[in-house]
């Protein structure tokens, strides 16, 4: 083959360094905004924060101490800008991000308190008393301002039963025996392995072991908070929580039978049997029962491990003179501008180091404010349009949701549909029914008899409605559930059911059969 040499032309999508940003900040969550929004802080000297904002926020404190009303009313005085306004009932609004006014003449007062000028070699505690620091007698009672560092953070089941075992007086050889059998232990408090395994495992380690000594210690944790921990099983779980209850509690004998001899039989809720070879009658029955449901068959929940996760929501909506309203929310990332100060060093035909380095940040910085400005307004957008079209939910509930798939918000916002997946990713919406993700108003939808078409997320709220409805004797069965929305012209299969059915954690109907 003769090789040659070709020249062609083509043109290809190239993604800017702009557009990548602008992306990737409108997927980011709350948090993670902030984070992206404090480096980009430290690492631009162009970008500051509003000094506005922190005169509205110290101005707000001041207010609440004077008179909490006032302070609500300054903080709804904000001054909005509007983005975009629909036809209809629904209204969208944003903060405005403005700076640069002077401090005002009031903080003079403090400027007057500080001496022009300071010796060289003098220090601030010189000329000022030090504020107290530590955790000392003179610190005032209702200081919160170091709560978080206070607070610990969250304790395992292990550390919690190890710290019991601390305090235990023991010997060494049980201690040792006890250690073993606490890592022993699952997350829900039961033991991954039997005395067997744990003694055949101690064997190698202490001379001369009994099993009855690994039986009187394992006894001895069963005895530790929670109650029902390192049981072997179910029956062992709920009948050490029983034992620890006070003798005259009704109905515990019954209990006690039930589940050391015929806890299979309450399992599958047949109430016959279980009255004929426990010899008990159906209010004796029903009385034990109930005392078992307070029971925790999994003992090792109660111990959280993990901190408290706080949902920050994205958008507001709120009715006004009937009329949904929809606000960002301006508290989720501080308002930034561009300091004057700097960028006036900027020279347009200086080619210096200094002068490349700050035109390049000022250009990010600039970037950086666009990109933010055009994730608030597509947020507030796709915010508008869903309350738009969801107006029965919130309403009505999640009963009248109608259906809604991205290619609706897609066509009315006149954006792609990957853009809406990134928007309603991970971005909360805070209305009268509830927090929810944007993620949540978004339904497949089921046929009806009238031509119509109803949400999936409307059929799960009817069905977890009568379920709770339902006669706890002879609870609907699915085929049963499919004939009743039948009967209100709602089209949907028996698997459909089953399936919405689990998604909501609702069991079988004879899971759910119970004595009244």
């Amino acid at each position: 083959m003769k090789q040659s040499l070709q020249l062609k032309l083509g043109q290809q999508l190239t993604m800017t360094p702009q557009l990548q940003q602008a992306i990737r900040l409108l997927q980011l969550s709350t948090l993670d905004l902030q984070a992206e929004i404090q480096e980009a802080l430290d690492s631009n000297p162009m970008l500051e924060v509003s000094e506005e904002e922190a005169r509205e926020e110290t101005k707000t404190e001041a207010n609440s101490q004077q008179e909490a009303p006032a302070a609500d009313e300054s903080a709804a005085d904000t001054s909005p800008e509007n983005i975009e306004t629909t036809p209809s009932d629904v209204t969208a609004s944003a903060e405005s991000s403005e700076g640069g006014e002077e401090v005002a003449a009031a903080d003079g007062d403090w400027n007057d308190a500080i001496p022009e000028d300071l010796p060289v070699d003098t220090s601030w505690d010189d000329v000022y008393q030090s504020a107290p620091t530590g955790t000392g007698l003179a610190a005032p009672e209702n200081d919160d301002s170091d709560f978080e560092s206070r607070r610990g953070g969250g304790e395992s089941l292990h550390q919690h039963l190890f710290w019991q075992l601390n305090l235990t007086p023991m010997s060494e050889r049980d201690q040792i025996i006890a250690m073993a059998i606490i890592d022993a232990i699952q997350d829900s408090g039961m033991l991954s392995l039997t005395a067997d395994e744990i003694h055949h495992g101690l064997q190698s380690e202490l001379e001369e072991l009994d099993l009855d000594e690994v039986i009187a210690v394992l006894h001895r944790i069963q005895q530790f908070d929670p109650a029902g921990v390192a049981s072997q099983d179910l029956s062992e779980c709920l009948l050490i929580q029983l034992n620890q209850l006070p003798a005259d509690t009704p109905s515990l004998r019954d209990a006690k039978l039930i589940v050391r001899d015929h806890l299979p039989l309450l399992g599958s809720r047949d109430y016959k049997q279980l009255m004929r070879k426990a010899k008990l009658k159906e209010p004796q029955l029903r009385d034990a029962i109930v005392l078992i449901q307070t029971l925790n068959p999994r003992p090792g929940d109660q111990i959280d491990s993990g901190e408290t996760e706080y949902v920050v929501p994205d958008v507001f909506v709120t009715k006004q003179d009937d009329r949904w309203t929809v606000n960002l929310n301006p508290d989720i990332a501080p308002k930034l501008r561009i300091n004057d100060t700097y960028a006036s060093m900027v020279k347009r035909a200086d080619s210096s180091s200094d002068n490349t380095f700050l035109r390049d940040n000022l250009q990010e910085a600039r970037w950086f404010l666009k990109s933010l400005q055009s994730r608030n307004e597509t947020l507030l957008k796709v915010a508008t349009c869903i309350v738009e079209k969801q107006r029965g939910f919130l309403d009505f509930g999640a009963e009248a949701m109608k259906p809604l798939v991205l290619h609706d918000v897609a066509e009315v916002v006149g954006m792609h549909e990957s853009t809406i997946s990134r928007v309603t990713t991970q971005k909360f919406m805070h209305t009268p029914q509830g927090i929810f993700e944007l993620k949540y108003f978004f339904s497949s939808h089921v046929s009806t008899d009238s031509g119509g078409e109803c949400s999936s997320t409307a059929i799960r709220a009817i069905i977890k409605k009568l379920v709770a409805a339902e006669n706890p004797k002879k609870p609907l069965s699915d085929s049963k559930i499919t004939t009743l929305l039948a009967e209100q012209g709602i089209k949907v299969a028996r698997r459909t059911i089953a399936k919405y059915r689990e998604s909501l954690g609702i069991p079988a109907s004879n899971e759910r059969k119970r004595l009244v």
